[in-house]
């Protein structure tokens, strides 16, 4: 059974690492061993022969058609050419992703900015659909433990998002730091990177290598790396402990933010409601530091 145009993530559970994990409950143990690793090698395992991706599963043949069956395809060659396509869309540059504008000279193209909402309002809503509560519960979890020291990284656009973060964690506990300027002073960071610390990773298409090498190292080091990405896998997903991803297609030469900030701004609310109590008295003393009384104790 074939999925429409879900070679670029817009089928109804859009990419193949989102079917599996909306199928995934579904999923027997031993079929549970190959989504892991073609989740954990997104997508090359997937397009190796069935024979290579069972040897590197430790599964049998058959577990790798069963598992194809069930993420509704009709056979390994259909699953293959739709991660393909995948791999096809995360190469895409602004230059290939400019939409086809020729029914605007013509006066058939709708009003942009209704197409182009309607197209963010859909992102956001299959981005709500593809996070899991216990996923979002676990990262939550890890943001509100004051001794685990945090880490925000993100590339060349992504960068934005994790400074929007940033700033809201550093207010809302200690131990919170933002890694930015070149690459060279990243690695200062590393030196201190251990068991206790979360790196929250942000990489979309066209996936950063010195995000991914920095996070390969850290989760190298022991820290547990949460990644928030796109539909299709940033290659960070390899060593990535927990795993958020946001729909970015829109009809525009780059890709949409608004699904990443709407889980970094859900992750906000919550975080600052379990940490309440300390969270109260960073603000308040903030606010006194901002704006402390008048006249002081001058007499």
């Amino acid at each position: 059974m074939a999925r429409t145009e879900e070679g670029s993530g817009d089928g109804p559970h859009g990419t193949i690492a989102e079917a599996i994990r909306h199928h995934y409950g579904a999923l027997t143990t031993t079929e549970r061993k190959p989504a892991q690793t073609l989740l954990g090698s997104y997508p090359f395992a997937g397009l190796e022969t069935v024979a290579k991706f069972a040897e590197r599963a430790g599964v049998s043949g058959p577990t790798i058609l069963r598992l194809v069956a069930k993420l509704g395809y009709s056979g390994y060659a259909e699953f293959q050419q739709e991660l393909r396509d995948e791999l096809q869309a995360q190469l895409q540059s602004p230059l290939t992703k400019r939409p086809d504008s020729g029914g605007e000279a013509a006066g058939r193209r709708p009003n942009f900015l209704e197409s182009f909402g309607a197209a963010v309002t859909g992102n956001i809503q299959q981005t709500l659909d593809s996070v899991h509560q216990s996923e979002f519960d676990a990262v939550v979890e890890l943001l509100a433990d004051e001794k685990r020291p945090l880490y925000l990284l993100g590339g060349r656009f992504t960068g934005a998002v994790a400074s929007y973060f940033y700033q809201h964690l550093h207010t809302l506990r200690p131990n919170a730091q933002l890694i930015s300027g070149h690459e060279s002073g990243w690695r200062n960071y590393l030196l201190d990177v251990g068991r206790r610390h979360v790196l929250v990773v942000f990489d979309i298409r066209r996936y950063q290598h010195d995000v991914i090498r920095f996070a390969e190292e850290a989760a190298r080091r022991g820290a547990t790396v949460v990644l928030f990405t796109d539909q299709w896998l940033s290659p960070v997903s390899g060593v990535a402990r927990h795993m958020l991803t946001a729909r970015v297609t829109v009809p525009s030469s780059w890709d949409s933010m608004i699904g990443m900030f709407l889980i970094v701004e859900a992750l906000i609310a919550r975080v600052s409601e379990k940490m309440w109590p300390t969270v109260k008295s960073r603000v308040e003393e903030l606010d006194m530091m901002l704006n402390p009384p008048e006249g002081g104790n001058d007499e």
